[in-house]
Protein backbone atom coordinates (compact mmCIF):
# COMPACT_ATOMS: atom_id res chain seq x y z
CA UNK A 1 0.00 0.00 0.00
CA UNK A 2 1.58 3.56 -1.23
CA UNK A 3 2.34 5.76 1.86
CA UNK A 4 -0.28 8.90 1.53
CA UNK A 5 2.27 11.01 2.63
CA UNK A 6 4.36 10.04 -0.99
CA UNK A 7 2.54 11.58 -3.76
CA UNK A 8 1.57 9.43 -6.37
CA UNK A 9 4.52 10.28 -8.98
CA UNK A 10 3.31 12.63 -11.93
CA UNK A 11 0.97 14.39 -9.87
CA UNK A 12 1.55 18.28 -9.64
CA UNK A 13 -0.78 20.85 -7.85
CA UNK A 14 -1.72 22.69 -11.09
CA UNK A 15 -3.39 18.67 -12.21
CA UNK A 16 -4.95 17.83 -8.63
CA UNK A 17 -7.84 20.11 -8.78
CA UNK A 18 -8.53 20.64 -12.85
CA UNK A 19 -12.24 20.45 -12.96
CA UNK A 20 -14.25 18.37 -15.79
CA UNK A 21 -13.23 19.16 -19.33
CA UNK A 22 -15.93 17.79 -21.45
CA UNK A 23 -14.77 16.20 -24.44
CA UNK A 24 -11.04 16.16 -25.80
CA UNK A 25 -9.00 13.95 -27.39
CA UNK A 26 -5.32 12.89 -26.88
CA UNK A 27 -4.04 10.09 -28.99
CA UNK A 28 -6.64 7.76 -30.97
CA UNK A 29 -9.50 7.90 -28.65
CA UNK A 30 -12.33 10.84 -27.67
CA UNK A 31 -12.26 11.36 -23.48
CA UNK A 32 -15.34 13.03 -21.58
CA UNK A 33 -14.54 14.60 -18.31
CA UNK A 34 -18.14 14.81 -17.40
CA UNK A 35 -17.82 16.11 -13.43
CA UNK A 36 -19.31 13.97 -10.58
CA UNK A 37 -20.47 10.70 -13.08
CA UNK A 38 -19.47 7.13 -13.09
CA UNK A 39 -17.38 6.03 -15.98
CA UNK A 40 -15.58 3.05 -16.90
CA UNK A 41 -12.04 3.25 -18.08
CA UNK A 42 -10.27 1.18 -19.13
CA UNK A 43 -6.08 1.32 -19.55
CA UNK A 44 -3.78 -1.41 -20.92
CA UNK A 45 0.21 -2.30 -20.87
CA UNK A 46 2.46 -0.94 -23.48
CA UNK A 47 3.24 -4.12 -25.29
CA UNK A 48 -0.36 -5.46 -25.18
CA UNK A 49 -1.63 -4.18 -28.20
CA UNK A 50 0.17 -2.89 -31.59
CA UNK A 51 -0.70 0.48 -32.98
CA UNK A 52 -0.83 -0.59 -37.00
CA UNK A 53 -3.34 -3.81 -35.83
CA UNK A 54 -5.75 -0.11 -34.63
CA UNK A 55 -4.94 1.75 -37.74
CA UNK A 56 -5.88 -1.70 -40.38
CA UNK A 57 -9.16 -2.19 -38.10
CA UNK A 58 -9.89 1.71 -38.24
CA UNK A 59 -9.94 1.39 -42.43
CA UNK A 60 -11.96 -2.11 -42.58
CA UNK A 61 -14.23 -0.35 -40.93
CA UNK A 62 -14.44 3.36 -42.44
CA UNK A 63 -17.49 2.55 -44.66
CA UNK A 64 -19.95 2.15 -41.26
CA UNK A 65 -21.06 4.78 -39.45
CA UNK A 66 -19.29 6.49 -36.48
CA UNK A 67 -21.46 4.62 -33.87
CA UNK A 68 -20.87 1.10 -35.74
CA UNK A 69 -17.78 1.29 -36.41
CA UNK A 70 -16.96 2.33 -32.64
CA UNK A 71 -18.79 -0.60 -31.06
CA UNK A 72 -17.29 -2.88 -33.59
CA UNK A 73 -14.06 -1.31 -32.68
CA UNK A 74 -14.18 -1.49 -28.70
CA UNK A 75 -15.52 -5.04 -29.37
CA UNK A 76 -12.05 -6.23 -31.63
CA UNK A 77 -9.80 -4.56 -28.88
CA UNK A 78 -11.62 -6.35 -26.16
CA UNK A 79 -11.22 -9.52 -27.21
CA UNK A 80 -7.67 -9.51 -29.03
CA UNK A 81 -6.16 -7.81 -25.37
CA UNK A 82 -8.49 -11.18 -23.39
CA UNK A 83 -5.83 -13.08 -25.78
CA UNK A 84 -3.16 -11.89 -23.59
CA UNK A 85 -0.72 -10.60 -25.70
CA UNK A 86 2.63 -9.13 -23.85
CA UNK A 87 4.50 -9.51 -21.44
CA UNK A 88 1.53 -9.78 -19.07
CA UNK A 89 3.09 -8.34 -16.24
CA UNK A 90 -0.41 -8.29 -14.47
CA UNK A 91 0.15 -11.84 -13.68
CA UNK A 92 2.53 -10.88 -11.26
CA UNK A 93 1.30 -11.05 -7.93
CA UNK A 94 3.37 -8.58 -6.33
CA UNK A 95 2.62 -6.11 -9.35
CA UNK A 96 -1.22 -6.72 -9.79
CA UNK A 97 -1.35 -5.97 -6.14
CA UNK A 98 0.43 -2.95 -6.31
CA UNK A 99 -1.75 -1.98 -9.01
CA UNK A 100 -5.06 -2.93 -7.11
CA UNK A 101 -3.04 -0.79 -3.71
CA UNK A 102 -3.33 2.26 -6.02
CA UNK A 103 -6.43 2.13 -7.10
CA UNK A 104 -7.66 1.92 -3.88
CA UNK A 105 -5.21 4.56 -2.43
CA UNK A 106 -7.81 7.44 -2.43
CA UNK A 107 -11.24 5.64 -2.83
CA UNK A 108 -13.95 7.59 -1.11
CA UNK A 109 -11.29 10.83 -1.04
CA UNK A 110 -10.93 11.70 -4.84
CA UNK A 111 -13.33 8.93 -6.35
CA UNK A 112 -15.59 6.21 -5.32
CA UNK A 113 -14.38 2.89 -7.15
CA UNK A 114 -17.26 0.42 -7.79
CA UNK A 115 -16.09 -2.31 -9.64
CA UNK A 116 -12.15 -3.34 -10.97
CA UNK A 117 -10.60 -6.21 -12.32
CA UNK A 118 -7.28 -6.35 -13.19
CA UNK A 119 -6.69 -9.05 -16.31
CA UNK A 120 -3.00 -10.09 -17.37
CA UNK A 121 -2.53 -7.03 -19.58
CA UNK A 122 -5.22 -4.39 -18.67
CA UNK A 123 -7.19 -2.93 -16.13
CA UNK A 124 -11.16 -1.95 -16.23
CA UNK A 125 -12.06 0.44 -13.16
CA UNK A 126 -15.94 1.49 -12.75
CA UNK A 127 -15.66 4.61 -10.68
CA UNK A 128 -17.17 8.07 -9.61
CA UNK A 129 -14.77 11.40 -9.92
CA UNK A 130 -15.73 13.09 -6.45
CA UNK A 131 -15.97 17.08 -6.36
CA UNK A 132 -13.70 18.36 -9.14
CA UNK A 133 -11.11 15.80 -9.62
CA UNK A 134 -11.73 15.04 -13.32
CA UNK A 135 -11.44 11.60 -15.04
CA UNK A 136 -8.01 12.37 -16.54
CA UNK A 137 -6.25 13.26 -13.62
CA UNK A 138 -7.34 10.27 -11.71
CA UNK A 139 -6.38 7.98 -14.31
CA UNK A 140 -3.01 9.74 -14.59
CA UNK A 141 -2.20 9.34 -10.92
CA UNK A 142 -2.98 5.54 -11.61
CA UNK A 143 -1.17 4.93 -14.10
CA UNK A 144 2.22 7.21 -13.35
CA UNK A 145 2.12 6.14 -9.66
CA UNK A 146 1.55 1.96 -10.16
CA UNK A 147 4.02 2.31 -13.27
CA UNK A 148 6.97 3.73 -11.17
CA UNK A 149 6.31 0.83 -8.55
CA UNK A 150 6.03 -1.88 -11.24
CA UNK A 151 9.25 -1.27 -12.85
CA UNK A 152 11.19 -0.59 -9.64
CA UNK A 153 10.06 -4.47 -8.57
CA UNK A 154 11.16 -5.73 -12.26
CA UNK A 155 13.87 -3.81 -12.21
CA UNK A 156 12.99 -2.03 -16.23
CA UNK A 157 12.81 1.30 -17.02
CA UNK A 158 10.73 2.32 -19.82
CA UNK A 159 6.91 2.81 -20.50
CA UNK A 160 4.70 0.65 -18.54
CA UNK A 161 1.17 1.60 -19.59
CA UNK A 162 -0.08 2.65 -22.88
CA UNK A 163 -0.59 6.11 -23.51
CA UNK A 164 -4.06 6.07 -24.34
CA UNK A 165 -7.06 4.84 -22.30
CA UNK A 166 -11.24 3.73 -23.18
CA UNK A 167 -13.42 5.43 -21.02
CA UNK A 168 -16.81 5.61 -21.00
CA UNK A 169 -19.42 7.79 -19.10
CA UNK A 170 -22.43 5.55 -17.69
CA UNK A 171 -26.16 6.67 -18.77
CA UNK A 172 -28.07 4.95 -16.49
CA UNK A 173 -28.82 2.17 -13.99
CA UNK A 174 -29.08 -0.51 -16.87
CA UNK A 175 -25.71 0.77 -18.01
CA UNK A 176 -24.44 0.97 -14.50
CA UNK A 177 -25.21 -2.69 -13.54
CA UNK A 178 -24.24 -4.12 -16.77
CA UNK A 179 -20.82 -2.59 -16.81
CA UNK A 180 -20.06 -3.81 -13.65
CA UNK A 181 -21.10 -7.22 -15.00
CA UNK A 182 -18.75 -7.20 -17.83
CA UNK A 183 -16.38 -6.04 -15.74
CA UNK A 184 -16.28 -8.51 -12.60
CA UNK A 185 -17.07 -11.11 -15.47
CA UNK A 186 -13.86 -10.62 -17.73
CA UNK A 187 -11.82 -13.52 -16.42
CA UNK A 188 -14.39 -16.22 -16.95
CA UNK A 189 -14.97 -14.68 -20.23
CA UNK A 190 -10.95 -15.08 -21.14
CA UNK A 191 -11.37 -18.27 -19.68
CA UNK A 192 -8.84 -17.27 -16.72
CA UNK A 193 -11.57 -18.56 -13.98
CA UNK A 194 -14.97 -20.23 -14.19
CA UNK A 195 -16.29 -17.60 -11.11
CA UNK A 196 -16.00 -13.94 -10.74
CA UNK A 197 -15.93 -14.13 -7.29
CA UNK A 198 -12.36 -16.76 -7.77
CA UNK A 199 -10.25 -14.10 -9.65
CA UNK A 200 -7.88 -12.59 -7.19
CA UNK A 201 -7.84 -9.25 -8.22
CA UNK A 202 -10.94 -7.70 -8.79
CA UNK A 203 -13.54 -6.82 -7.12
CA UNK A 204 -16.35 -9.39 -7.19
CA UNK A 205 -14.14 -11.89 -4.70
CA UNK A 206 -15.36 -8.57 -2.16
CA UNK A 207 -18.78 -8.31 -3.53
CA UNK A 208 -19.84 -11.59 -4.06
CA UNK A 209 -17.09 -13.81 -1.67
CA UNK A 210 -16.19 -17.27 -2.10
CA UNK A 211 -19.02 -19.27 -0.97
CA UNK A 212 -21.61 -17.25 -3.98
CA UNK A 213 -22.71 -14.43 -1.37
CA UNK A 214 -21.82 -11.32 -0.02
CA UNK A 215 -19.22 -11.02 2.44
CA UNK A 216 -20.98 -10.50 6.00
Amino acid sequence: MPNRAEQPAGETPALQRGGPRGWRYRGYLPHFDGGEMWQTVTFRLADSFPTDRLEAWKWELRLLSKEQADQELHRRIEEYLDEGHGARYLRRPDIADTVQDTLSFFDEQRYRVDAWVLMPNHVHVLFLPLARWSLSTIVHSWKSYSAKQANRILGRSGRFWQEDYRDRYIRDDEHFLAARVYIENNPVKAGLCTRAQDWAHGSARFRIGSAGVPPA
